[in-house]
């Protein structure tokens, strides 16, 4: 069971769940837009057998603080300052659609603070056709000025992003949810291309990879995560 937290980080409070051996590597995982920690229910336990799993809510989102203030970057150093807080020096990163993108933003701003990434159905950063989003009724776990903000940014993203994209040295693994994902698979292609020795695997299920095939995503995963150790040498009479 993850026991729930919150971390004073950059000025910021930042809520997340915490599960695994006290002990174990960190691995963080990282949520989509207008998501928070509780959508990695599915895969976090199993993640947790043989990892320290940490799962963020990013400013704006769930029990984290909504500042205001919400850009990618700060997104970004957000999770840098979380880090930070715990002690955390190289850690294993897995992000989804938005948390993706802060994701890749960290490696490639602090390579040497990310050891493996997880990519899961994102996409290069290019400019998009602009679509309004809409509200939804009701209360909001999120505050709506904040997707406002995000959004303007993914579909207008930064240029340097797309070039700092090489100079990242994680082993990274991208995963692509195929032709049931909204998102334009030749994009994620694309970006597994542009990191040096990025994989990319497809789990054709959608973008939701995780939430829609909880055990191949776990199982895609996790082998990437623990490589198989080397042979022993031979020893010649």
């Amino acid at each position: 069971m993850a026991d729930h937290h919150s971390v004073h980080a950059g000025g910021l409070r930042l809520a997340c769940r915490v599960s695994g051996p006290p002990d174990a590597a960190p691995l963080v995982l990282l949520h989509a837009l207008g998501e928070d920690a509780t959508d990695w229910e599915a895969v976090a336990p199993v993640l947790a057998l043989s990892r320290r799993v940490y799962a963020l809510d990013l400013r704006g989102h769930g029990r984290s603080d909504w500042p205001g203030d919400y850009s990618l970057e700060l997104m970004r150093d957000d999770v840098l300052h979380f880090l930070d807080a715990l002690g955390l020096g190289t850690v294993d990163l897995i992000g989804h659609s938005m948390g993706g993108v802060v994701a890749h933003l960290l490696a490639a701003e602090h390579p040497r603070r990310v050891s493996r990434l997880v990519l899961e159905d994102v996409p290069a950063p290019h400019p998009r056709k602009p679509v309004v989003p809409t509200r939804p009724e009701g209360e909001l776990s999120f505050d709506w000025e904040m997707v406002r903000a995000i959004r303007r940014q993914l579909d207008a993203p930064d240029p340097r992003w797309l070039e700092r994209l090489g100079g990242i040295t994680a082993e990274t693994l991208v995963l692509a949810g195929g032709p049931r994902s909204h998102v334009p698979q030749d994009g994620i292609a694309e970006l597994a291309h542009r990191i040096p020795g990025g994989r990319l695997v497809t789990i054709p299920v959608g973008h939701l990879i995780h939430t829609a095939s909880p055990q191949a995503f776990t199982a895609t995963v996790s082998a990437f995560l623990t490589p198989p150790e080397p042979p022993p040498p031979t020893h010649r009479p």
